[in-house]
């Protein structure tokens, strides 16, 4: 699948944030107990890079669709992405070994990219 520049943009993003956020854990636990957010992190910015494909394949599909087609094909889009970080959080809080932190911030960079890549963008 091609990605668009303004999602690689996007992704390119979430990765420094992700990175980011783990040097601020290592620098803060300095030493392996920064390895939990390493994970949540991981598994957190996994989520943001699929919500992104996820996203511009929605668009695409749904500028083919007729509009009141396209209009619930995009709502249950929305939904299942909502349900895919729903799904990250609830690995974050559950599972010892995943920090729940780690993937706030990793699911938070998609927030971060919009904006940023937003700011950026002339049109």
């Amino acid at each position: 699948m091609k990605l668009s520049d303004l999602a690689k943009r996007m992704i390119i993003t979430i990765l420094i944030i992700a990175t980011v956020s783990t040097l601020g854990s290592v620098i803060y636990h300095r030493s392996l107990d920064f390895l939990p957010f390493l994970i949540g992190a991981t598994l957190g910015s996994a989520v943001s890079i699929s919500k992104v494909i996820l996203l511009e394949h929605a668009v695409n599909k749904a500028l083919k669709m007729e509009r009141k087609t396209a209009g619930n094909y995009v709502t249950i889009q929305h939904v299942l992405r909502l349900l895919l970080s729903g799904v990250a959080f609830l690995i974050g809080a559950l599972v010892p070994q995943v920090s729940l932190w780690g993937v706030v911030a990793g699911i938070l960079a998609f927030q971060v990219a919009v904006y940023s890549v937003r700011s950026t963008t002339k049109n």
